[in-house]
């Protein structure tokens, strides 16, 4: 059965195709290569043995959108990971954000739309949630207005996907809020490749533990929380990615229970950016430059999953801890470096 993953060169969808190709899927990806290495496709062909089909070009043009799907009319379902994903710089950029995570939407939406009867997993964000009210947070807590154009596009996007369903039956969708995805896979073939300076907390930390960066900054230590750092949910990407073949499975599977789902996926557990840096101190027995600087506007306090519906109805788990992550994430540091 043939699977598209969008943006499937990137660092969720990398690992992404690894587990689909695992599981007997054949896999195409479409990447344009604007936050990805093509030397990804040999990484993933390393670890699986077999290299996915692979075309490259901007899904923002929107012809070469449709004679892919006419090319590709085998398509069985598509994972949308095609993005762009900075908060600062969808700030900065918001028509670029807008053009590029909602026009490239309805383009494929509307390809799924002439099928028929196609499986869809969107990319979406616990960004959508904002400082939500309670945690942990369950999939039923409010949706808040935006804190960027970036987690307005995953906000809209989710509206655009529900609005499609219910006017197209046959077309299913399960809409994934990820937490915060930290990691490598543990063949060190493959993992983040952040271009620039990372927007991330964790290869900010192993980039500086490298030497690459010469301080981290921790942004505020006067929060309302035990260390007075902020506290997320940090999911290893190979546990996120194994989420995603349970969720197309799914609705493969017709198991579905409505054709438009959505699903947290994280660890249920929260931990502080000075745990962070504790845990990598404990796996790589180095010890982190860090200084305590000024709060980040736009930065929530804390956010961490409710993950029982996850765990529940797709038969999904997250397995490692927060070392296991870190310490994949380090050793793919020095790989990359070495």
């Amino acid at each position: 059965m043939k699977i598209l993953v969008t943006g499937g060169l990137g660092f969720i969808g990398s690992h992404t195709v690894v587990e689909l190709q695992n599981e007997g899927f054949e896999v195409v990806i479409v990447d344009n290569l604007s936050n990805s290495s093509i030397k990804v496709l040999d990484g993933i062909e390393a670890i699986t043995g077999k290299k996915p089909l692979f075309e490259e070009f901007d899904l923002r043009d929107k012809p070469k959108v449709q004679d892919f799907f006419q090319k590709h009319g085998d398509v069985a379902g598509v994972i949308h990971f095609a993005a762009s994903k900075a908060v600062g710089e969808s700030v900065e950029e918001p028509l670029l954000y807008y053009e590029n995570n909602l026009g490239v939407l309805v383009y494929i939406l509307q390809e799924l739309k002439k099928k028929g009867g196609a499986s869809f997993i969107f990319s979406s964000s616990c960004t959508v949630y904002g400082q939500a009210d309670e945690m942990p947070i369950t999939e039923s807590a409010p949706v808040k207005p935006a804190e960027s154009p970036y987690g307005n596009t995953k906000q809209v996007g989710e509206e655009i996907i529900r609005d499609t369903c219910k006017v197209n039956s046959d077309l299913k969708a399960i809409a994934l809020r990820y937490f915060n995805p930290i990691g490598a896979h543990p063949s060190g073939k493959i993992g983040e490749l952040p271009i620039g300076v990372p927007q991330n907390l964790v290869p900010f930390i192993t980039q500086t533990g490298i030497g690459l960066r010469e301080q981290l900054s921790v942004f505020g230590d006067d929060y309302p929380t035990e260390d007075g750092t902020c506290i997320r949910d940090y999911i290893h990407v190979v546990d996120l990615a194994k989420a995603h073949v349970a969720a197309l499975q799914r609705l493969l599977k017709d198991k579905n229970e409505t054709n438009y789902e959505v699903f947290n996926l994280g660890t249920g557990k929260g931990s502080s950016v000075l745990e962070v840096i504790q845990s990598f101190e404990r796996v790589s027995g180095e010890k982190l430059n860090y200084k305590i600087v000024d709060r980040r506007s736009g930065d929530i306090i804390q956010a961490y999953a409710n993950t029982e519906k996850a765990n529940d109805v797709l038969g999904w788990k997250a397995k490692s801890s927060l070392d296991d992550a870190m310490k994949s994430a380090w050793e793919w540091e020095k790989i990359v470096r070495s």
